[in-house]
Protein backbone atom coordinates (compact mmCIF):
# COMPACT_ATOMS: atom_id res chain seq x y z
CA UNK A 1 0.00 0.00 0.00
CA UNK A 2 1.38 3.55 -0.91
CA UNK A 3 2.50 6.13 2.06
CA UNK A 4 0.49 8.87 1.98
CA UNK A 5 2.32 10.71 4.52
CA UNK A 6 4.30 10.74 8.20
CA UNK A 7 2.81 7.88 10.51
CA UNK A 8 4.35 7.73 14.55
CA UNK A 9 2.54 4.36 15.71
CA UNK A 10 5.70 4.36 18.44
CA UNK A 11 7.46 7.08 19.61
CA UNK A 12 10.96 6.40 17.77
CA UNK A 13 13.32 4.74 17.73
CA UNK A 14 10.86 1.89 18.80
CA UNK A 15 12.11 -1.36 20.64
CA UNK A 16 13.17 -2.96 17.17
CA UNK A 17 14.86 0.63 15.85
CA UNK A 18 17.41 0.16 18.97
CA UNK A 19 18.38 -3.14 18.46
CA UNK A 20 19.71 -2.79 14.96
CA UNK A 21 21.19 0.32 16.44
CA UNK A 22 22.92 -0.90 19.72
CA UNK A 23 24.60 -3.77 17.12
CA UNK A 24 25.57 -0.62 14.73
CA UNK A 25 27.06 0.65 17.31
CA UNK A 26 29.21 -2.50 18.39
CA UNK A 27 30.98 -3.43 14.73
CA UNK A 28 30.53 -0.47 12.72
CA UNK A 29 32.93 2.59 12.42
CA UNK A 30 32.71 5.28 15.15
CA UNK A 31 33.47 7.79 12.92
CA UNK A 32 29.95 7.65 10.87
CA UNK A 33 27.64 10.27 12.73
CA UNK A 34 24.17 10.05 12.24
CA UNK A 35 21.80 12.93 12.29
CA UNK A 36 19.06 11.25 13.61
CA UNK A 37 18.52 7.51 14.94
CA UNK A 38 16.29 6.45 12.20
CA UNK A 39 16.62 2.63 10.61
CA UNK A 40 15.23 2.66 7.52
CA UNK A 41 13.89 -1.09 6.25
CA UNK A 42 11.39 -0.10 3.47
CA UNK A 43 11.20 2.75 1.38
CA UNK A 44 8.72 4.14 -1.43
CA UNK A 45 8.91 8.04 -2.88
CA UNK A 46 8.86 10.40 -0.57
CA UNK A 47 8.91 7.82 2.60
CA UNK A 48 10.66 5.85 4.51
CA UNK A 49 9.11 3.05 7.40
CA UNK A 50 11.33 1.77 9.97
CA UNK A 51 10.97 -2.13 11.53
CA UNK A 52 8.22 -0.36 14.26
CA UNK A 53 5.98 0.35 11.47
CA UNK A 54 6.61 4.47 11.57
CA UNK A 55 6.87 6.31 8.42
CA UNK A 56 8.73 9.22 7.66
CA UNK A 57 8.46 12.13 5.20
CA UNK A 58 12.35 12.43 3.71
CA UNK A 59 13.09 15.41 2.86
CA UNK A 60 16.92 15.26 2.98
CA UNK A 61 16.71 12.62 -0.28
CA UNK A 62 19.89 11.17 1.17
CA UNK A 63 22.13 13.60 1.21
CA UNK A 64 20.29 14.64 -2.61
CA UNK A 65 21.09 11.18 -3.92
CA UNK A 66 17.17 9.97 -3.99
CA UNK A 67 16.32 12.65 -6.66
CA UNK A 68 13.12 10.43 -8.41
CA UNK A 69 11.85 9.04 -4.86
CA UNK A 70 12.71 5.96 -3.09
CA UNK A 71 13.01 2.54 -5.24
CA UNK A 72 11.62 4.38 -8.34
CA UNK A 73 10.09 1.59 -10.75
CA UNK A 74 11.88 3.27 -13.87
CA UNK A 75 15.52 2.31 -12.33
CA UNK A 76 14.06 -0.91 -10.27
CA UNK A 77 13.33 -1.93 -13.42
CA UNK A 78 16.27 -1.14 -15.59
CA UNK A 79 18.58 -2.62 -12.75
CA UNK A 80 16.46 -5.69 -13.04
CA UNK A 81 16.83 -6.32 -16.67
CA UNK A 82 20.55 -5.98 -16.34
CA UNK A 83 20.83 -8.71 -13.96
CA UNK A 84 19.80 -10.86 -16.51
CA UNK A 85 22.37 -9.90 -18.75
CA UNK A 86 25.83 -9.13 -17.34
CA UNK A 87 26.70 -7.82 -13.58
CA UNK A 88 29.82 -7.04 -14.06
CA UNK A 89 33.02 -6.75 -16.91
CA UNK A 90 36.39 -5.28 -15.95
CA UNK A 91 36.52 -1.97 -17.24
CA UNK A 92 40.12 -1.66 -17.08
CA UNK A 93 40.70 -4.11 -19.61
CA UNK A 94 37.25 -4.63 -21.43
CA UNK A 95 34.66 -2.57 -22.91
CA UNK A 96 30.66 -2.43 -22.45
CA UNK A 97 27.84 -1.11 -23.58
CA UNK A 98 26.41 0.95 -21.61
CA UNK A 99 29.11 2.96 -20.38
CA UNK A 100 29.35 4.14 -23.60
CA UNK A 101 25.40 5.15 -23.85
CA UNK A 102 25.66 6.68 -20.64
CA UNK A 103 28.63 8.68 -21.28
CA UNK A 104 27.20 10.13 -24.91
CA UNK A 105 23.96 10.92 -22.84
CA UNK A 106 25.48 12.44 -19.67
CA UNK A 107 28.17 14.98 -21.81
CA UNK A 108 25.56 16.14 -23.62
CA UNK A 109 24.14 17.55 -20.92
CA UNK A 110 26.70 19.31 -18.78
CA UNK A 111 27.79 23.00 -19.31
CA UNK A 112 30.12 23.75 -22.39
CA UNK A 113 29.39 23.18 -26.37
CA UNK A 114 32.92 21.73 -26.77
CA UNK A 115 33.81 18.03 -26.90
CA UNK A 116 34.29 15.77 -23.78
CA UNK A 117 35.27 13.04 -21.80
CA UNK A 118 34.64 11.10 -18.86
CA UNK A 119 36.10 9.26 -16.75
CA UNK A 120 33.52 7.16 -14.15
CA UNK A 121 34.35 6.80 -10.51
CA UNK A 122 32.51 5.12 -7.12
CA UNK A 123 31.60 7.99 -5.25
CA UNK A 124 31.69 11.92 -5.25
CA UNK A 125 34.78 11.99 -3.11
CA UNK A 126 36.15 9.50 -5.72
CA UNK A 127 35.42 12.47 -8.69
CA UNK A 128 36.81 15.21 -6.88
CA UNK A 129 40.04 12.98 -6.53
CA UNK A 130 40.21 12.37 -10.15
CA UNK A 131 39.72 15.89 -10.95
CA UNK A 132 42.57 17.16 -8.83
CA UNK A 133 44.99 13.92 -10.65
CA UNK A 134 43.56 14.85 -13.80
CA UNK A 135 44.17 18.86 -14.02
CA UNK A 136 47.80 18.09 -12.53
CA UNK A 137 48.38 15.67 -15.34
CA UNK A 138 47.48 18.37 -17.91
CA UNK A 139 49.17 21.75 -17.17
CA UNK A 140 52.10 20.15 -14.88
CA UNK A 141 51.21 23.20 -12.33
CA UNK A 142 52.00 22.43 -8.65
CA UNK A 143 49.13 24.43 -7.04
CA UNK A 144 45.28 24.05 -5.93
CA UNK A 145 43.42 26.58 -4.47
CA UNK A 146 39.73 25.84 -2.32
CA UNK A 147 37.27 27.49 -1.24
CA UNK A 148 36.38 28.20 2.85
CA UNK A 149 33.71 26.54 4.20
CA UNK A 150 33.63 23.82 1.25
CA UNK A 151 32.89 20.80 1.22
CA UNK A 152 34.62 18.12 -1.22
CA UNK A 153 34.32 14.62 0.19
CA UNK A 154 36.77 12.32 2.58
CA UNK A 155 39.24 10.80 0.55
CA UNK A 156 42.73 11.75 1.19
CA UNK A 157 42.62 14.33 -2.61
CA UNK A 158 39.24 15.92 -1.50
CA UNK A 159 39.47 16.44 2.65
CA UNK A 160 42.13 18.44 1.11
CA UNK A 161 40.31 21.00 -0.05
CA UNK A 162 37.34 20.52 2.79
CA UNK A 163 37.43 23.21 4.99
CA UNK A 164 33.66 22.96 6.49
CA UNK A 165 35.23 21.85 9.52
CA UNK A 166 38.68 20.62 11.12
CA UNK A 167 36.97 17.12 12.38
CA UNK A 168 37.55 15.76 9.40
CA UNK A 169 40.95 17.13 8.77
CA UNK A 170 42.36 16.19 12.64
CA UNK A 171 45.45 13.76 12.28
CA UNK A 172 45.85 13.23 8.43
CA UNK A 173 48.05 15.82 7.86
CA UNK A 174 50.20 15.87 5.36
CA UNK A 175 47.67 16.41 2.89
CA UNK A 176 47.92 17.88 -0.42
CA UNK A 177 50.60 19.72 0.50
CA UNK A 178 50.25 23.37 -1.43
CA UNK A 179 46.86 23.96 -1.37
CA UNK A 180 45.77 27.41 -0.46
CA UNK A 181 42.28 28.65 0.20
CA UNK A 182 39.84 31.85 -0.31
CA UNK A 183 36.60 33.06 0.99
CA UNK A 184 33.39 32.42 -0.99
CA UNK A 185 30.96 34.66 -0.88
CA UNK A 186 28.70 33.33 1.91
CA UNK A 187 26.79 37.06 1.96
CA UNK A 188 24.91 36.11 5.20
CA UNK A 189 27.96 36.00 6.83
CA UNK A 190 30.75 38.35 4.89
CA UNK A 191 34.33 37.50 6.50
CA UNK A 192 34.70 40.95 5.74
CA UNK A 193 31.91 42.42 7.45
CA UNK A 194 30.59 43.84 4.00
CA UNK A 195 27.26 43.93 1.86
CA UNK A 196 26.92 42.70 -1.39
CA UNK A 197 26.72 44.33 -3.80
CA UNK A 198 28.81 47.74 -2.14
CA UNK A 199 31.50 45.35 -0.97
CA UNK A 200 33.17 45.49 -4.43
CA UNK A 201 33.55 41.49 -4.70
CA UNK A 202 36.19 41.49 -1.97
CA UNK A 203 36.02 37.64 -1.33
CA UNK A 204 37.48 37.64 -5.06
CA UNK A 205 39.73 40.27 -4.53
CA UNK A 206 41.49 38.47 -1.99
CA UNK A 207 42.92 35.85 -4.19
CA UNK A 208 43.52 38.33 -6.43
CA UNK A 209 45.48 40.92 -4.36
CA UNK A 210 46.54 38.75 -1.60
CA UNK A 211 46.73 34.62 -2.75
CA UNK A 212 48.33 35.46 -6.40
CA UNK A 213 50.69 38.72 -5.02
CA UNK A 214 52.12 37.08 -1.73
CA UNK A 215 51.28 33.68 -1.96
CA UNK A 216 50.98 31.58 -5.01
CA UNK A 217 52.36 32.99 -8.15
CA UNK A 218 49.15 32.20 -10.82
CA UNK A 219 51.29 30.72 -13.73
CA UNK A 220 51.86 27.98 -11.18
CA UNK A 221 48.19 27.41 -9.84
CA UNK A 222 46.56 23.60 -11.56
CA UNK A 223 43.09 24.23 -10.43
CA UNK A 224 40.59 26.07 -8.64
CA UNK A 225 37.75 23.99 -7.17
CA UNK A 226 34.72 24.91 -6.03
CA UNK A 227 30.91 24.07 -5.72
CA UNK A 228 28.52 25.48 -7.57
CA UNK A 229 26.22 26.29 -4.26
CA UNK A 230 28.14 25.34 -1.22
CA UNK A 231 25.97 22.13 0.45
CA UNK A 232 27.47 21.42 3.46
CA UNK A 233 28.68 24.72 4.12
CA UNK A 234 25.09 25.58 4.32
CA UNK A 235 23.17 25.86 1.13
CA UNK A 236 25.31 28.90 0.22
CA UNK A 237 24.62 30.54 -3.14
CA UNK A 238 26.82 32.95 -4.94
CA UNK A 239 26.57 36.23 -6.75
CA UNK A 240 26.40 35.35 -10.63
CA UNK A 241 29.25 38.00 -10.44
CA UNK A 242 31.41 35.78 -8.63
CA UNK A 243 31.42 32.99 -11.25
CA UNK A 244 32.13 35.35 -13.76
CA UNK A 245 35.01 36.92 -12.43
CA UNK A 246 36.42 33.71 -11.53
CA UNK A 247 35.73 32.21 -14.72
CA UNK A 248 37.98 35.65 -16.44
CA UNK A 249 40.56 35.15 -13.78
CA UNK A 250 41.11 31.37 -15.12
CA UNK A 251 40.99 31.86 -18.47
CA UNK A 252 43.55 34.43 -18.16
CA UNK A 253 45.91 32.73 -16.20
CA UNK A 254 45.18 28.89 -17.87
CA UNK A 255 44.18 27.79 -14.48
CA UNK A 256 41.97 24.16 -14.38
CA UNK A 257 38.69 25.72 -13.11
CA UNK A 258 36.85 22.02 -11.48
CA UNK A 259 33.13 22.52 -10.58
CA UNK A 260 31.74 20.41 -7.82
CA UNK A 261 28.30 19.36 -8.80
CA UNK A 262 27.66 16.33 -6.65
CA UNK A 263 25.28 17.94 -4.85
CA UNK A 264 23.82 20.38 -6.64
CA UNK A 265 23.72 18.03 -10.43
CA UNK A 266 20.36 16.25 -11.83
CA UNK A 267 18.24 18.81 -11.86
CA UNK A 268 18.41 19.68 -7.69
CA UNK A 269 18.75 23.61 -8.33
CA UNK A 270 15.86 23.18 -11.27
CA UNK A 271 18.30 23.41 -13.97
CA UNK A 272 20.39 20.02 -14.82
CA UNK A 273 23.21 21.27 -13.12
CA UNK A 274 23.80 24.63 -11.07
CA UNK A 275 26.13 26.17 -13.32
CA UNK A 276 23.54 27.12 -15.60
CA UNK A 277 22.20 29.46 -13.42
CA UNK A 278 25.07 31.25 -13.93
CA UNK A 279 25.99 30.64 -17.17
CA UNK A 280 29.10 28.88 -16.02
CA UNK A 281 31.33 26.55 -18.36
CA UNK A 282 33.93 24.59 -16.41
CA UNK A 283 36.84 22.66 -17.42
CA UNK A 284 36.15 19.93 -15.11
CA UNK A 285 32.94 19.03 -13.70
CA UNK A 286 32.59 16.14 -11.11
CA UNK A 287 29.01 14.21 -10.25
CA UNK A 288 28.05 11.70 -8.01
CA UNK A 289 24.97 11.16 -5.64
CA UNK A 290 21.44 11.58 -8.08
CA UNK A 291 23.43 10.17 -10.69
CA UNK A 292 22.55 6.63 -10.20
CA UNK A 293 19.57 6.70 -7.70
CA UNK A 294 21.78 5.21 -4.71
CA UNK A 295 24.10 2.50 -6.32
CA UNK A 296 27.69 4.04 -5.60
CA UNK A 297 28.53 5.81 -8.68
CA UNK A 298 30.47 9.17 -9.73
CA UNK A 299 32.18 10.75 -12.99
CA UNK A 300 34.24 13.71 -13.81
CA UNK A 301 33.83 15.26 -16.71
CA UNK A 302 35.94 17.40 -18.73
CA UNK A 303 37.24 19.30 -21.79
CA UNK A 304 38.28 16.36 -24.23
CA UNK A 305 41.61 18.17 -24.42
CA UNK A 306 42.41 18.27 -20.64
CA UNK A 307 41.84 14.31 -20.42
CA UNK A 308 45.23 13.80 -22.24
CA UNK A 309 46.73 11.78 -19.42
CA UNK A 310 48.70 8.29 -20.32
CA UNK A 311 47.32 5.07 -20.26
CA UNK A 312 47.60 3.80 -17.17
CA UNK A 313 47.67 7.07 -15.18
CA UNK A 314 44.19 6.77 -13.37
CA UNK A 315 41.92 3.67 -13.66
CA UNK A 316 39.28 2.03 -11.32
CA UNK A 317 38.00 -2.00 -11.43
CA UNK A 318 34.99 -1.32 -10.42
CA UNK A 319 34.23 1.88 -12.12
CA UNK A 320 30.77 2.46 -14.29
CA UNK A 321 29.82 -1.17 -13.87
CA UNK A 322 27.01 -2.38 -16.14
CA UNK A 323 23.94 -2.52 -13.65
CA UNK A 324 24.75 1.12 -12.46
CA UNK A 325 24.89 2.45 -16.15
CA UNK A 326 21.52 1.09 -16.83
CA UNK A 327 20.40 3.13 -13.60
CA UNK A 328 21.99 6.22 -14.05
CA UNK A 329 20.41 6.24 -17.77
CA UNK A 330 17.21 5.30 -16.36
CA UNK A 331 17.45 8.27 -14.50
CA UNK A 332 18.10 10.67 -16.62
CA UNK A 333 15.12 9.00 -18.94
CA UNK A 334 12.79 9.53 -15.80
CA UNK A 335 14.21 13.23 -15.17
CA UNK A 336 13.04 14.01 -18.78
CA UNK A 337 9.74 12.16 -18.87
CA UNK A 338 8.35 13.40 -15.51
CA UNK A 339 9.62 16.75 -15.94
CA UNK A 340 11.42 16.47 -12.47
CA UNK A 341 13.95 19.40 -13.42
CA UNK A 342 11.15 22.07 -13.95
CA UNK A 343 9.33 20.59 -11.09
CA UNK A 344 12.17 21.57 -8.83
CA UNK A 345 12.10 24.72 -10.11
CA UNK A 346 8.62 25.61 -9.62
CA UNK A 347 8.47 23.98 -5.98
CA UNK A 348 11.75 25.52 -4.81
CA UNK A 349 9.73 28.95 -5.43
CA UNK A 350 6.94 27.99 -3.51
CA UNK A 351 8.84 25.92 -1.06
CA UNK A 352 10.90 29.41 -0.51
CA UNK A 353 7.45 31.74 -0.63
CA UNK A 354 6.27 29.56 2.68
CA UNK A 355 9.35 30.07 4.46
CA UNK A 356 9.63 33.89 3.87
CA UNK A 357 6.17 33.46 5.34
CA UNK A 358 7.07 31.65 8.32
CA UNK A 359 10.44 34.08 8.92
CA UNK A 360 8.00 36.69 9.71
CA UNK A 361 6.80 34.94 12.64
CA UNK A 362 10.10 33.58 14.37
CA UNK A 363 12.79 35.89 14.49
CA UNK A 364 14.63 32.79 15.08
CA UNK A 365 15.16 32.27 11.31
CA UNK A 366 18.16 34.85 9.83
CA UNK A 367 18.28 33.80 6.32
CA UNK A 368 16.49 31.94 3.94
CA UNK A 369 18.18 30.78 0.58
CA UNK A 370 18.48 28.21 -2.63
CA UNK A 371 18.17 27.51 -5.75
CA UNK A 372 15.28 24.76 -6.78
CA UNK A 373 14.69 22.26 -4.21
CA UNK A 374 18.25 23.29 -2.06
CA UNK A 375 16.85 25.67 0.05
CA UNK A 376 18.53 26.19 3.14
CA UNK A 377 17.67 27.65 6.31
CA UNK A 378 19.76 29.36 9.09
CA UNK A 379 18.57 29.86 12.15
CA UNK A 380 20.19 32.78 14.41
CA UNK A 381 20.28 33.51 18.46
CA UNK A 382 17.96 36.58 19.59
CA UNK A 383 20.61 39.12 18.42
CA UNK A 384 19.75 37.88 15.13
CA UNK A 385 23.03 37.01 13.58
CA UNK A 386 25.06 34.59 16.23
CA UNK A 387 24.29 31.28 14.77
CA UNK A 388 21.73 29.25 16.84
CA UNK A 389 23.19 25.62 16.14
CA UNK A 390 21.61 24.15 19.39
CA UNK A 391 17.84 25.25 18.12
CA UNK A 392 18.76 23.50 14.50
CA UNK A 393 20.29 20.47 16.32
CA UNK A 394 17.21 20.13 18.53
CA UNK A 395 14.70 20.92 15.61
CA UNK A 396 16.36 17.95 13.60
CA UNK A 397 15.12 16.02 16.78
CA UNK A 398 11.97 17.08 17.18
CA UNK A 399 11.11 16.85 13.40
CA UNK A 400 12.35 13.12 13.18
CA UNK A 401 9.99 12.30 16.07
CA UNK A 402 6.98 13.54 14.40
CA UNK A 403 7.62 11.79 11.34
CA UNK A 404 10.18 14.60 9.03
CA UNK A 405 13.68 13.74 8.52
CA UNK A 406 15.68 16.61 8.26
CA UNK A 407 19.64 17.24 7.60
CA UNK A 408 21.68 19.85 8.92
CA UNK A 409 24.63 22.42 7.57
CA UNK A 410 26.77 24.56 8.07
CA UNK A 411 27.19 25.58 11.68
CA UNK A 412 23.48 26.05 12.19
CA UNK A 413 21.36 25.89 9.06
CA UNK A 414 19.27 23.04 7.94
CA UNK A 415 18.99 21.66 4.16
CA UNK A 416 15.73 21.20 2.59
CA UNK A 417 16.07 18.73 -0.35
CA UNK A 418 13.05 16.33 -0.89
CA UNK A 419 12.85 14.11 -4.10
CA UNK A 420 12.18 16.41 -7.33
CA UNK A 421 8.45 14.23 -7.09
CA UNK A 422 7.60 16.44 -4.18
CA UNK A 423 4.50 18.35 -4.57
CA UNK A 424 2.71 20.88 -2.45
CA UNK A 425 1.25 19.21 -0.01
CA UNK A 426 4.17 17.28 0.94
CA UNK A 427 6.05 20.81 1.43
CA UNK A 428 2.89 22.32 3.19
CA UNK A 429 3.44 19.32 5.46
CA UNK A 430 6.64 19.79 6.30
CA UNK A 431 6.84 23.21 6.82
CA UNK A 432 4.09 23.09 9.34
CA UNK A 433 6.00 20.51 11.01
CA UNK A 434 8.62 22.65 11.18
CA UNK A 435 6.46 25.36 12.15
CA UNK A 436 5.01 23.02 15.32
CA UNK A 437 8.69 22.28 16.30
CA UNK A 438 9.34 25.72 16.10
CA UNK A 439 6.34 26.54 18.85
CA UNK A 440 7.78 24.16 21.78
CA UNK A 441 11.55 24.53 21.10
Amino acid sequence: MPYTGPVIKTPPPGPNARRLIERDEKILSGSLTRSAPLVGENAEGMYIEDPDGNVFMDFGSGIAVTALGHRHPAVVEAIKKQLDKLIFVNSLDYYSPPQVDYAEQICARTPGNFAKKIFYTNSGSESVDTAIKLAKAHNRRPYGIGYINGFHGRTMGAISFTTTNVVGRRGFAPMYPIGQFTPYPYCFRCMFNREYPSCGMECMNYMTDIIFKKIIPPDEVSFIILEAVQGSGGYIVPPKEFFTELRKICDKHEIILIVDEVQTGFGRTGKMFACEHFDLEPDVITISKAFAHGLPAGAAISKAEIMDWDPGAHEGTLNGGPVIMEAAKAVLKVLDEEKLVENAAVMGEYMKEQLKNLQKKYSCIGDIRGLGLMVGIEFVEPDGKKPAKELRDNLIQAAFERGLLLLGAGPSSIRLAPPLIVGKKEIDTALNIIEDCLKVL
